[in-house]
């Protein structure tokens, strides 16, 4: 039976619409349930009538964080279109990768990535370009908005239809698009909601980024699917962060980051004066938490609640309560409802108690695949199961801990990290004879990178120098923070390298998450 889809902000608007559904703080934007609603209708009449598009056609959406973000996001659920979030820290043939795999027909951009925008969008010939100001003045999208009709006439959407496509990194160095469905959308809001305690009487305060699943899926989505209100900032700041969580005005409920971030909050000069009685739920996730953290937030009466996820499943996979046990922190917490997670071994028999294993899952939130890449797909998918990457073990208590990446992805600061991806941006440094990029423990980003570099008989280089050739290439997040000279690397029979021995060589020691 096909099951269709319903669009929550237009309940909600029918339903109470004066409830604010958000609060855009640097613009100063408040939008109740009826106002987004009226605006993405008006929105979506303008793409449908006014630039001709169709069901299952993509949006790029280039810009930060905004309640404008949120109206495309809702335009694309009335017309059916697939949004295409970008990640506006990437470079631009970064993003031009992304967008010539997805064929996006409109890109819709903020003006301060305005440059990027218009080149990417000549470079891979994307048929329209619509702008939005940052500071909230006339632009092509208010008068789009302004002058389209304000009358909905919603596209027949199932639980099976993509509403979004997003851009996770690949072990190749190439990102795949993961598609996320509206049934994906529906079950992780559940199954997230239901461990934090999501109603409609929740003030979720988002500074994660808006192209990221954290922010999107985490933090708006189930936000809405039970009428609650989001308080969303344009970047995180510390600073202002915790003023927004003192503020009785607003009476912020919940927040959620990654442990960098709930680092930096409890190193800024006003943490100690912050008001935190209000925060309910406080989910963490990204990286584990260590355990003197945990103790410092739950001495401002603050109890983080670690988990485990990806964008591929939902993202909600493992959750803890909020009650779980000191004694367990490092553990990401249980399985989700609306979900099956397995641990397997190389040969993909399931591991007992205790044994590490790769974690695989499947259920209604979990994605059906990578858009236009069946080479990804084909190594994804076992039997009905997607082989996430990652290895972790169970306890005797049924809690799981993350141990260590199947694959050699790091993550600093949040960020998903793929050494092959930037070990091919320094190749195309000529005098680079062998690379090897490697995640190293560190304390403010939980991880960084680490280029060891063999240099070409004859050529010198040095570590500023090799920054400076990422810089056009990469994210800021993938540079390597440290950069090692070598005069070879170890290599096995087949010609690999052996990044473990190379650890050992180094003294750089293993990340081990427990």
């Amino acid at each position: 039976m096909v099951m269709k889809t319903y669009d929550w902000v237009a309940h909600y608007a029918h339903r109470h619409g004066d409830k604010l559904a958000c609060i855009d703080v640097e613009r100063g934007v408040r939008l109740s349930y009826s106002e987004l609603d009226e605006r993405a209708c008006r929105l979506a009449s303008f793409l449908t009538s006014g630039l001709g598009l169709r069901k299952g056609e993509r949006i790029a959406i280039l810009a930060c964080n905004s309640a404008d973000y949120l109206v495309v996001q809702q335009a694309c659920v009335k017309t059916g279109a697939i949004m295409l979030p970008l990640n506006w820290r990437l470079t631009a043939p970064e993003i031009s990768y992304q967008v010539i795999n997805s064929e996006p027909v409109i890109l819709i951009y903020g003006d301060d990535f305005a440059e990027v925008a218009q080149n990417v969008a000549k470079e891979c010939k994307i048929p329209h370009l619509v702008e939005w100001k940052a500071d909230s003045s006339d632009s092509e999208f208010e008068q789009a908005i302004k002058n389209a009709s304000p009358d909905d006439k919603p596209a027949e959407l199932s639980l099976d239809d993509p509403w979004a496509i997003m851009y996770t990194s690949g072990t190749t160095g190439f990102p795949k698009g993961a598609i996320l469905t509206h049934g994906m959308a529906l079950f992780n809001a559940v199954n997230y909601g239901i461990v934090n305690h999501i109603t409609s009487d929740t003030v979720n305060l988002c500074f994660l980024p808006l192209f990221h699943t954290g922010g999107l899926n985490n933090c708006i989505n189930p936000t809405f699917h039970k009428g609650g209100t989001i308080v969303l900032c344009r970047q995180f700041d510390p600073g202002p962060v915790l003023k927004l969580i003192s503020d009785p005005d607003l009476a912020i409920t919940n927040m959620m980051g990654v442990p960098a971030i709930f680092l930096m909050l409890s190193q800024h000069v006003d943490f100690e004066k912050t008001d935190f009685s209000r925060i309910k739920n406080a989910p963490v996730g990204g990286a584990p938490v260590p355990i003197s953290m945990h103790r410092l937030w739950r001495e401002r009466g603050v109890a983080l609640q670690e988990g485990y996820g990806l964008t591929e499943g939902g993202p909600a996979v493992i959750i803890s309560e909020i009650d779980q046990p000191l004694e367990k922190a490092g553990a990401a917490g249980k399985p989700v409802l609306h979900g099956e997670i397995r641990l397997v071994d190389p040969d993909g028999r399931d591991v007992q108690d205790d044994e590490v294993g790769e974690i695989w899952i499947k259920g209604p939130a979990v994605t059906p695949g990578y858009w236009n890449n069946p080479e990804a797909n084909a190594g994804a998918f076992t039997d009905g199961w997607f082989r996430t990457g990652d290895a972790a073990y169970r306890d005797g208590d049924g809690y799981y801990y993350i141990v260590d990446r199947w694959k050699d992805m790091y993550i600093s600061g949040g960020e998903n990290v793929y050494p092959a991806e930037v070990e091919n941006a320094l190749y195309e440094n000529s005098r680079i004879a062998e690379v090897a990029v490697i995640g190293i423990a560190e304390e403010k980003w939980g991880e960084v990178g680490c280029a060891v570099v063999v240099v070409k008989s004859g050529e010198t280089l040095t570590e500023q120098q090799i920054i400076d050739h990422c810089t056009d290439r990469l994210a800021r997040f993938k540079i390597p923070k440290k950069i090692i000279f070598l005069d070879s690397l170890p290599r096995n029979a087949m010609n690999k390298i052996l990044k473990g021995e190379l650890r050992d060589q180094l003294g750089l020691g293993q990340l081990i998450r427990k």
